[in-house]
């Protein structure tokens, strides 16, 4: 299907990977009918065996591997991060099953405009296991969020949540597998309205919809 020649230009998504990439990929399945509001313009891993790599290579997307062995420390790797994912010009960075934190070179240039997915209901177990840590828990109720990302982990302004309940015989596996689901789902959908029609930040609460018109790109505004 063609693209709607009176529609804007797609609003260009850098993605981040450190893994399979199947967010990646459910990203790139959206665009793949050229109706979408962004199109994924460039994605950039912290490692170059990321699976990811490979989604994106096949389905024509540059990409570009920045490792952290290959930096004297964390903030010559961030400046790098920042300087690889430039390249790409976005309006929207996406971190989707990236697995590093990002430090404030990387978020003095795309802060306000970088996301991340997390496999539970923040602030409620944030970390790399946040599906195990419900289960140990004992939660009834667990999800996903996308939220902004901030210097912290996981402390970022929410925009969207989807929540997923917990069966009795649940195994992390089992859990995560239904979470992932709904996880794929809330990105897209949080790419395409933030994308489509913009959004603000007011303290910690994001609104979708308030872009101002006129404006180049997707990036929000910042109001005390």
């Amino acid at each position: 299907m063609s693209e709607n020649p009176t529609a804007p230009p797609a609003r260009r998504v850098a993605v981040l990977v450190s893994g399979s990439g199947t967010l990646l990929q459910a990203l790139l399945d959206d665009t793949a009918g050229g109706t979408a509001p962004y199109r994924v313009c460039g994605v950039v891993s912290d490692t170059p065996e990321a699976f990811g790599l490979r989604r994106a290579r096949g389905a024509g997307v540059p990409t570009a591997t920045v490792r952290p062995a290959d930096f004297p420390d964390r903030s010559s790797w961030d400046e790098a991060m920042a300087r690889a994912t430039e390249v790409f010009s976005p309006d929207l960075v996406v971190c989707a099953g990236f697995m590093r934190l990002l430090g404030e070179p990387f978020l003095r240039r795309f802060g306000g405009r970088t996301i991340n997915s997390h496999p539970a209901l923040l602030p409620s177990f944030p970390g790399a296991h946040g599906v195990r840590d419900a289960l140990a828990y004992g939660a009834k109720v667990t999800g996903c969020s996308v939220i902004l990302v901030a210097d912290g982990v996981d402390d970022g302004p929410v925009v969207g949540q989807v929540p997923v309940g917990v069966d009795d015989d649940d195994d992390e596996a089992t859990l995560h597998e239904r979470i992932k689901v709904r996880e794929r789902e809330l990105l897209v959908d949080v790419v395409t309205r933030m994308a489509r029609d913009g959004w603000s930040v007011t303290g910690r609460r994001v609104r979708m919809g308030t872009a101002e018109p006129g404006t180049t790109g997707p990036a929000g505004r910042n109001e005390p």
